[in-house]
Formats: structure tokens, sequence, C-alpha cells
């Protein structure tokens, strides 16, 4: 049987997928942080390969080379496919976008290419199945917008900067980042606040706090505490220069919500940037990925589509379905690497 193993390498977390036979059998989401170190990177490499074992081929795509951790984009990618290189056993193939598969011989002149590209892989799979469609995969920290039209990807930009000012990248997730990112006043108490622009809190809390996010979730909190609704709130409050017991859980319940909205109305920016240049379709569906695809279901609930989730175009077995919808990418590559 032939048995490929991607790779989706971010900034926090390193997603693994084994595919035999081009069906996905086993998903992997571990911590990484190579910002914390070289190292961090490198274990979970080491865990990955340890827990999902051999492979004829291993498919890798990237998004950590944009992490602090390496002095350019194109260090990172190079010091992580030696990473990579280092310690897998088989052929070694990284993800370059429209350039396709590389061998790690190649990585360096096509730095530019391979960096960030893991979107276009999911996006991909997609295109061979539907002609038309908007793919919104909200991960932990980013949120990738990609049209198709014509069974093609149709993606304006390729790396980063130019996804981002087209409307294809937008730097706000599920639950990593700052909750207030295009926030300028928030309502509080009856009265609109300047909020306090610190790093008090996560996405992860406004999450915890509207009751889409469970407190067992992987994510470190701001403040080193805990992670219950309780402790969230408490979090939140700094935001609006308060302690939570200022006011009610339901005001704070509205504080959260509101967050939540301005978060998900920057991504609706994105869309309607997107429908401005006809990238999309009138009555193409948006299919879901990434760990906030039930956000993105809500979302296609209010711009008046068809919602599609990911899993439906991925081959997977029942009880990886869900793990292999939230790490699409990694899956992806595995299946786009299989042939």
């Amino acid at each position: 049987m032939a048995s490929v193993i991607g790779f989706d390498i971010g900034g926090a977390h390193l997603k693994a997928a084994r595919a035999i036979d081009g069906r996905i059998v086993e998903v992997l989401l571990l911590p990484c942080n190579p910002h914390y170190g070289l190292a961090r990177l490198e274990g979970a490499i080491e865990e990955a390969v340890a827990r999902l074992g051999a492979a004829d081929r291993f498919a890798i795509t990237m998004t950590a080379e944009l992490s602090d951790a390496f002095e350019t984009r194109a260090a990172g990618v190079a010091a992580i496919a030696s990473a990579v290189a280092r310690r897998v056993k088989g052929e070694t193939l990284f993800y370059a976008g429209e350039g396709g598969f590389l061998p790690f011989a190649e990585v360096r002149p096509a730095a530019q290419a391979i960096a960030s590209a893991n979107w276009r892989a999911s996006a991909e799979l997609v295109a061979r199945r539907l002609p038309q469609a908007l793919f919104i995969d909200m991960g932990s920290t980013t949120t990738d917008l990609v049209p198709i039209s014509g069974g093609r990807v149709c993606a304006v930009g390729g790396g980063d900067a130019e996804r981002l000012a087209n409307g294809e990248l937008v730097y706000t997730g599920f639950s990593r980042g700052d909750p207030l990112a295009g926030v300028t006043l928030a309502p509080f108490a009856g009265r609109w606040t300047p909020p306090a622009r610190e790093n008090f809190a996560t996405m992860a809390d406004v999450r915890r706090a509207t009751g889409d996010l469970a407190a067992e979730d992987a994510e470190p909190t701001a403040d080193g505490r805990g992670k219950s609704v309780a402790e969230s709130i408490a979090r939140l409050a700094r935001l609006a220069g308060r302690d939570a017991a200022e006011a009610s859980p339901a005001q704070w319940r509205a504080f959260a919500d509101f967050l939540a909205r301005a978060q998900m109305r920057s991504i609706e920016d994105q869309i309607a940037l997107l429908r401005s240049r006809a990238a999309v379709a009138e009555d193409a569906p948006i299919i879901g990925a990434g760990v906030g695809r039930a956000l993105v279901a809500r979302l296609a609930l209010s711009e008046g589509r068809a919602y599609r989730d990911i899993a439906e175009f991925i081959d997977a077995v029942p009880e990886a379905a869900s793990a292999a919808a939230d790490c699409a990418p990694a899956c992806a590559v595995a299946l786009l690497a299989s042939g």
C-alpha cells in the first residue's frame, strides 16, 4: 500500500496526516512554537514521525518561516526544510504552490514559492470537485479566502503580502491573536469605550466567553492563568480597563460578542473586496475548513450562500474526519502527493 505523510508546519502547531492509498487514516496536531527555539520545532517533527511511523513519501508545506525565530522568510524555509529532511526516511517533497512538489535540493531557489503556500493545497482539492466556490480556512491564527472559478484556484496573490493586499488573507483566527484588531471603540455599560491596547487577552478568551471554545483547548493564556469562562472574562475585562466584578456576566458576554462580531466583519470586508473584482460567482458556495469552520458556516448564512464542509472533499476514515477538516493543508499535501 502506498503511504504518504503530509506535514503542515506552522508557527504555533505542526499538523501531520497519514494517507494510505489516497485515504487519510490518521491526523496529529502538535505544538511546535519555533519562536521559543528551533528545538521546539525539531521535537515536534520527531514526535510526529515517531507516532505516525514510516512512509514511502513525505509531503511538506509550511507557514512557520514567518516566525520571528528566523531572520528572513527564505532562511526560515531553508531551516525548516533541513529540520524535516534530517528526521524523515523516504522521499521528501516540498509544496511550492503552482510549482507543485519539489525535492529538497530545489528548496533554496524556490523558497518564495514554498513559503506559506499551504492554503493553495487545500483549495486545489476543492477545485478538483467544484467549478465555483469561495474556500475559507479559519485556523487558529489566520483566515484564508480563496476564490475558485472554472474549477481553478483564482487567487491574485501568491505570497502573504500580496494576499493581504488583495483580500485573500486576514491575520485573524479562531483562538490566537489580538481581540482588538480593527476595534477603535467598544460598547460597555451604555458608553463607547476606547479599549486598552495591551496583550491582556486573546481570541481564545473571546471564544470561551461566547461559548464557542471549551476550556480544554491547547492555546496558552496571555497571563498564564487558567482557561475557565470566569478567568477568560477577567482577562477581557482588562481590555476595558476594568475588573470582572465591575459588570455582570451578561455584560461581559455582550462585550465578547461585540469583539467576535468585529472579527467576523473584518472577514466580511474581504469577501466584499473579492466580490468587487468579480472573483466569486454570486451563487458560489462557501467551503469551510480549519478549527473555526463552524464560524465560517455562520458567515455563509449571513452572506446568503450555501455552506459545505471541507470534510466532504477529504477522503478519510470516519474516526479521522473531523481532525482532517481541522488540519486540511496537511491532509491536502498528503493526498496531492499520493498521485
